[in-house]
C-alpha cells in the first residue's frame, strides 16, 4: 500500500496555542486530520503531525512518503540525527517524548521524507497549514502534556 502524507504544524507565539494539520492520500482515498493544543511549540506540532499520521495507518509495512515544510523533522530523520540522539539517550534534545513515540511507529513502515518550501502554493501543504491554524484557534484546547510537564520541570514546579 502506498500512502502520501502531507503535514504541517503551527503555533501562535511559539510557545503558545498550536496545532497540526494532516492530509493523507492513498489511491482514491483522502483523509484529513487536525488537532490543537493550548500551549506548545511549532516544532512539536510539526513532529506530532507526522506521528499521528503514521499511527493512523491501519496495517504495518506501508510505503509512505511524508511531505513536510519542516526542516527540523525532515532533516532529523533523513540525515540520521534522531538515530544518533537515541544512542545518547536524547541528552539535551528537545521533544524527546515525541521522538521516542515517532521511532516506535516509524519502524512499522517504509517511510521516506520530502521537504517542500512552506507557503509556496503547494496545495496539500497549504491545506495542512489551514487545518493546523484553524485547530490552534479553537476554544478549550487540550494540553500538550509532554510540553507542559517539561515547562513545569524547568521552572521547578514538579
Amino acid at each position: 500500500m502506498k500512502i502520501s502524507i502531507y503535514t504541517d504544524g503551527a503555533a501562535s507565539g511559539n510557545p503558545g496555542p498550536g496545532g497540526y494539520g494532516i492530509v493523507m492520500i492513498s489511491g482514491k482515498h483522502r483523509k484529513e486530520l487536525a488537532q490543537g493544543f493550548r500551549l506548545t511549540t511549532n516544532n512539536r506540532m510539526e513532529l506530532l503531525a507526522v506521528i499521528v499520521a503514521l499511527e493512523s495507518i491501519k496495517s504495518d509495512g506501508a510505503e509512505v512518503l511524508v511531505t513536510s515544510d519542516s526542516k527540523y523533522v525532515v532533516d532529523s530523520v533523513e540525515k540520521g540525527w534522531v538515530f544518533n540522539w537515541v544512542k545518547k539517550g536524547f541528552k539535551g534534545k528537545k521533544n524527546a517524548d515525541l521522538w521516542r513515540r515517532f521511532l516506535l511507529i516509524y519502524k512499522k513502515h517504509n517511510v521516506k521524507f520530502e521537504w517542500v518550501k512552506g507557503h509556496n502554493n503547494h496545495p496539500e501543504n497549504e491545506r495542512c497549514d489551514a487545518l493546523a491554524v484553524h485547530a490552534a484557534s479553537k476554544e478549550a484546547l487540550p494540553l500538550d502534556k509532554g510540553y507542559e510537564e517539561i515547562v513545569k520541570l524547568n521552572k521547578g514546579l514538579l
